[in-house]
């Protein structure tokens, strides 16, 4: 089962405490070969609409930073629970902040 990870933007002040800790797991998830792919994602970005065929695009950066997703995780696991355990180990080491956890579905690369 695959999930996506996310943190939302606003308010982390990251530290070298932080980055030290989060680099430790990444290694860790790497290592249990449940890590498929992270990384981060740049405020600039170009928002797309689309209603009774017309589509409308805003680019950004965007206003509401804390609802953006500034960093991600794709991760392989056996059960939802184990997806769950790993998130909230993810928040141990970030500790504030917002972000999701959601399946991924659809043919596996």
């Amino acid at each position: 089962m695959r999930f996506l990870m996310t943190l939302n933007g606003g308010g982390l002040q990251p530290d070298h405490e932080l980055y030290a800790e989060m680099e430790r797991f990444v290694e860790e998830l790497t290592q249990a070969g449940v890590l498929l792919a992270t990384g981060g994602l740049g405020q600039e970005g170009t928002h797309f609409t689309a209603a009774d065929g017309k589509v409308t695009m805003v680019d950004g950066p965007y206003t509401e930073a804390k609802e953006t997703i500034v960093s991600f995780a794709l991760i392989d696991v056996r059960s939802r629970d184990e997806a769950l355990e790993l998130f909230r180990r993810f928040w141990a080491i970030v500790r504030d902040g917002e972000g999701d956890l959601r399946q991924v579905y659809g043919p596996e690369g």
